[in-house]
């Protein structure tokens, strides 16, 4: 199955479960950092709240993290893995700063390619990894709080 392939299936069931949480889908025309904007037009407070996502959609278990996204404001990273398997698929969402947390708590941002590009990625992530993860898998509900968490996140 080739990349574009992965990706369609992909962002086809992670825009099946922000639906299903009760969120909006917008998809940007051109790609500069962001694959959806996930969106409520009003919240509990009466508030539109809006979240840009960054799709990383891989047939097998996959992390990675590349600084450039770090100027995303509010962006939420959503790692969907096994998207062409319904019975395996899972999807974990992370803002920048926790994606961050979880590359600093492995020493990937030690590493020759954090220093010298500013990417670290793993096709095969370890039993560690996957601990640190597990508070970031979503589940029916998720979403809706993650997104509304992200777009209401002031920044400096």
């Amino acid at each position: 199955m080739d990349s574009q392939t992965v990706e369609i299936i992909g962002r086809s069931y992670l825009v099946s479960m922000l639906v299903s949480d009760g969120l909006e889908v917008a998809r940007p025309e051109r790609d500069r950092g962001v694959d959806l904007i996930a969106y409520l037009d009003l919240d509990e407070a009466g508030r539109f709240v809006a979240c840009p996502i960054q799709l990383k959609a891989a047939t097998t278990a996959s992390f990675s993290l590349f600084s450039k996204y770090e100027r995303i404001a509010q962006l939420l990273l959503a790692y969907v893995w096994y998207p062409n398997d319904p019975g395996q698929a899972c999807a974990y969402a992370l803002r920048y700063d926790e994606a961050k947390s979880v590359a600093d708590q492995m020493d990937w941002t030690r590493t020759e390619s954090w220093r010298a590009r500013g990417w670290y990625s793993t096709t095969r992530p370890s039993r560690r990894l996957q601990t640190l993860l597990e508070p970031y898998r979503m589940g029916a509900g998720d979403w809706r709080c993650k997104v509304q968490e992200a777009g209401t996140a002031r920044t400096l």
